[in-house]
């Protein structure tokens, strides 16, 4: 599907340049079309863990805004801070003597990465057979994984879900085949916020010899918190048998600036598989392990003075934060009539959905006052991820959707099914 975009506009520089107050009274206003992240009126997008957080980030990142992490030799801070970070990273999510891992742009890029080397080991191991190897994937993996597979010509294979909106380890093993290349599960999942059962697909991944992903681009620094006063949490990372590969992101539940998120191994030896090298121009040897070359300074420092600032107290206490609010929102939609929270989400992102209403109808009416929508298209539902910031948003949401459900009229009443455009 094409998703209209605003037609270029063509302005030339200005002639003159213009003082720092001007600019920022400009982009002050142009920010005020902005969704209100500040006050918990949006369900994704934005991690807010506070002004504190926030400015820890920002002058972190300020101070490396040049230098630039492909060349650890010319910035060796970057390097050592990367190093830290990753090995942080590996101990929350179960890494072993022989793990490693990749600080990258984002999840998309994490994913990306690791569908290389899973594709790379997949070769070296079995060479390239005929036809078009492919991925294996619940209905409710990113679509991340369908832009990797575009990328390198691999097909893309898709199994519905379970009643419980998870990866179904029945439909897996019934689509498994001697060219799947990559097993993937959640930890959540974005669409339902449920954990797809890792440690039987890791068996599963095992008895066949197929990688195994963990798309714990959300949870990864959520869920080891949680499972501190939540000990009945799905285990899902690096050290459940199997898991061959992890993507988890800093700037969604590690609070850290945009964009940063980490690939992580349980074997470095797999790591391999994610590198580039070229040699053949008169510039010499050009090797990354990232799909960019320039790599901002920033985005590494403010991941890494984040999670020095926050600390595992710090994070535990955020944790219990997001759980809470979490819980407000559950109980106060659950009490809804008609209203219905889709599978039993174990952290912090939920979808629900209204019995004999349109749904999508009442996700207009919010927006109508003044809250940014999320939806999904299959089941029709509403959905969020909620933060820290949501903690204040709670009641005056809960509100609205009630009046909504009460008022009279036919707004709600339910309608054609909608395509619905998500980002």
């Amino acid at each position: 599907m094409t998703v209209p975009s605003d037609p270029v506009v063509h302005k030339q520089l200005p002639l003159q340049g213009r003082p720092w107050s001007e600019l920022e009274q400009a982009m002050t206003e142009m920010r005020d079309r902005d969704a209100d992240w500040r006050r918990g009126r949006t369900p994704l997008h934005v991690y807010f863990a506070g002004d504190e957080v926030l400015d820890v980030a920002r002058r972190a990142y300020a101070m490396f805004m040049s230098e630039n992490a492909l060349a650890p030799a010319a910035f060796p801070s970057l390097g050592r801070m990367e190093q830290e970070v990753v090995g942080m990273a590996l101990a929350l999510l179960g890494g072993g003597e022989r793990a490693c891992g990749t600080l990258t742009s984002g999840g998309t890029e994490s994913i990306i990465l690791a569908v290389r080397s899973a594709w790379q080991a997949f070769r070296r191991g079995r060479g390239t057979p005929p036809g078009r190897p492919h991925l294996l994937l619940p209905d409710s993996a990113h679509p991340a994984y369908d832009k990797a597979a575009d990328l390198m010509g691999l097909a893309i294979v898709r199994v519905p879900l379970g009643d419980d909106y998870r990866a179904c380890l029945h439909e897996l093993r019934r689509q498994l085949r001697p060219d799947t290349v990559m097993m993937v599960a959640s930890a959540p999942c974005l669409p339902f916020g449920t954990i797809d059962p890792v440690e039987a697909i890791g068996e599963l991944a095992l008895e066949h010899g197929v990688w195994l992903h963990v798309d714990a681009c959300i949870g990864g620094f959520l869920a080891p918190f949680v499972a501190r006063f939540k000990p009945d949490l799905p285990r899902f990372d690096l050290a459940v048998p199997g898991v061959r590969s992890l993507s988890a992101d800093l700037h969604k539940f590690g609070y850290a600036a945009k964009g940063a998120s980490l690939v992580l191994y349980a074997d470095a030896e797999d790591q391999q598989g994610q590198h580039f090298a070229f040699g053949n121009w008169p510039k010499g040897l050009y090797r990354t392990e990232t799909l960019t070359g320039t790599r901002p300074g920033g985005a590494v420092a403010a991941a890494w003075a984040v999670m020095h600032h926050l600390g595992e107290a710090g994070y535990l206490a955020v944790a219990r934060r997001v759980m809470d609010t979490r819980d407000r929102y559950v109980r106060g939609l659950q009490a809804l009539p008609g209203v219905r929270v889709l599978g039993q989400p174990p952290l912090s992102v939920l979808a629900y959905t209204a019995d004999r209403l349109d749904v999508h109808a009442l996700g207009d009416g919010l927006e109508a006052r003044g809250w940014y929508v999320s939806r999904l298209s299959a089941p029709p539902a509403l959905h969020m991820t909620v933060t820290p910031a949501h903690a204040q948003a709670v009641e005056a949401y809960l509100q609205d959707v009630q009046a909504l459900l009460e008022q009279p009229g036919p707004p709600l009443s339910r309608g054609a099914p909608r395509r619905v455009v998500t980002y």
